[in-house]
């Protein structure tokens, strides 16, 4: 009975395995691991349980595809990349998240906003988003956590904002599931467990004359603080919004003023 019981479970594995190898488009990772793995009914009995704990755990689609990459201002901070199947918490700037995400959408990734209520189309079209391939669910409501759950299944990024009622556990099933299926999951609210947080502080705005020009840039302190590698803290000053991936935003223009005797000035 318990050899018989093995070979079902064997045969179960499989099938998922090759349901999985077609919904992903992971078929070489997996003919490779499969290859090197013999058949259960082939493995005495005492040694099933221990085969079983050697096959590798590591999600398939964050073994196979590479970290996406980060504005290089954040270089230092994220030397790694935004990597998939790790949650990523970056408070206090939307400008900074933008950041993020416009530089995954250049390079092939598809993303989506949940819960960001007031995250405009302009906004993060003029931050290099690649429209194309954004979606915004605005407002998931009483299901975010289903909600969420789906789109991590297959979207790259994932990003999570305050409108998307979550309990700590859904937080936790939800890391889990980015993992597991290869996602990065951004937010934008304290999420405990994140492996890396960007955290901006004040800004220091700039573009503003005696009277006229309007904001530009701000220069910020962006903190960096998380787990394992992540986990000594490190601050760099950037400067937002990001040059938009393969471009270099230019300064606003500079207005000559002509001052006219007696300490008038013209203006118009």
């Amino acid at each position: 009975m318990t050899g018989t019981s093995t070979v079902d479970r064997a045969a179960r594995a499989r099938a998922a395995l090759a349901a999985a190898e077609l919904r992903t488009g992971a078929r070489t990772v997996l003919s490779t691991m499969l290859s090197e793995v013999p058949p259960l009914d082939a493995v005495a009995p005492d040694d099933a349980a221990a085969l079983a704990v050697e096959v590798p755990r590591t999600s398939l689609l964050t073994s196979e595809r590479p970290p996406l990459p980060v504005p290089p201002p954040l270089a230092d901070l994220m030397p790694d990349g935004l990597r998939r199947g790790a949650t990523t918490s970056v408070l206090g700037s939307t400008s900074l998240v933008l950041g993020v995400l416009a530089h995954a959408c250049a390079s092939g990734a598809w993303a989506v906003a949940v819960g960001h209520p007031r995250l405009g189309l302009l906004a993060a079209a003029q931050a290099g988003v690649d429209l194309a391939r954004f979606a915004l669910v605005p407002d998931p409501g009483a299901d975010a956590a289903l909600v969420l759950a789906a789109l991590v299944d297959g979207i790259d990024v994932v990003l999570v904002g305050p409108g998307a009622p979550l309990a700590d556990a859904d937080r936790r099933r939800l890391s889990a599931r980015a993992r597991e299926r290869g996602a990065a999951l951004l937010t934008t609210t304290t999420w405990p467990g994140a492996a890396v947080v960007l955290d901006a502080g004040p800004a220091r705005w700039s573009g503003v004359g005696a009277g006229d020009g309007r904001l530009r840039t701000s220069e910020v302190q962006v903190r960096r603080t998380g787990r394992g590698s992540a986990a000594v803290p490190t601050a760099v000053d950037v400067v937002l919004p990001f040059a938009p991936p393969g471009e270099h935003v230019p300064r606003g223009p500079v207005r000559r003023r002509t001052r006219a005797a007696g300490g008038l000035r013209l203006v118009g």
